[in-house]
């Protein structure tokens, strides 16, 4: 390829270097926007009384006050999961949030339904809680299932490792 440049003249070495600078362009905007429906990622997260998941921005700070948050179970009010999920804009789309959980010597479970307006090919982040009562009678968190829906077809899915 050295000596193939070499006899190039600087235009053709120029458009050479902006065909391989689109392409490498193409190809990583194509990878991050497929169009492939699935649950991209999950992030259950406790909330303490103000329903915060973090004191700060910072990913390392809301770590922090996750762990926190698991060590002293008196100063949680709930648990909310971030999803990112991508799917075509077309249909009724929803996601399905299921939760099995413990809490004195006794299995439970939670359901939530999210209803998506939009679509697309790009990702998208949405939340769901579940605080007040229905997390008091809910207990400790063993496991979780995210599903997403277009009307009954089930488009993809993430579990936790005990699901």
């Amino acid at each position: 390829m050295k000596a193939q440049n070499s006899k190039l003249k600087p235009q053709e070495k120029s458009q050479e270097h902006l065909r391989v600078i689109v392409s490498l362009l193409a190809c990583a905007l194509l990878s991050g926007c497929s169009s492939t429906p699935k649950v991209v990622k999950v992030l259950p997260h406790y909330m303490d009384h103000e329903g915060r998941v973090a004191l700060d921005p910072s990913l390392y700070e809301r770590d922090a006050y996750q762990a926190q948050l698991r060590a002293q179970p008196a100063q949680r009010s709930g648990l909310q999961f971030d999803i990112q999920w991508r799917a075509p804009d077309t249909g009724q789309l929803k996601l399905l949030v299921e939760m099995r959980g413990a809490l004195s010597n006794r299995v439970t479970t939670a359901r939530k339904e999210l209803p998506l307006h939009t679509g697309g090919v790009r990702s998208r982040w949405s939340k769901t809680a579940l605080s007040g009562d229905d997390y008091a009678t809910f207990g400790e968190l063993t496991a979780w299932r995210v599903s997403l829906w277009n009307g009954e077809t089930l488009l993809g899915e993430q579990r936790s490792f005990l699901w």
